[in-house]
């Protein structure tokens, strides 16, 4: 039961963080909500993976790096859900482009 708490607590930190990316960056996020989720759940690792990389490899400490709600690292994953959003969205509009 704990686990199912805490992967729901991690779906709404994702959620939270891909909507703080759709204020960063306007864009229409392809799926809405379900989009919205999984822009959300790769941000939070691809800001994890990142936080740690750099924590790891460069010994560089900042606690924007640390502050973290439920194990998951609130800034990097706010910048790896802005980061996923963009490629997401301009890889869609690429595609769309290229068609005409």
């Amino acid at each position: 039961m704990d686990d199912l708490i805490s992967l729901l607590v991690q779906v709404l930190i994702a959620m939270a963080c891909a909507f703080a990316a759709n204020l960063l960056i306007p864009r229409r996020v392809p799926g809405k909500l379900l989009g919205l989720v999984l822009i959300g759940l790769v941000g939070v690792l691809v800001g994890q993976w990142v936080a740690n990389y750099l924590l790891q490899q460069y010994n560089f400490t900042s606690p924007w790096l640390t502050w973290s709600f439920q194990g998951v690292p609130l800034v990097p994953s706010i910048i790896g859900s802005t980061i996923v959003l963009y490629l997401v969205t301009a890889f869609m509009s690429w595609g769309r482009y290229g068609n005409r």
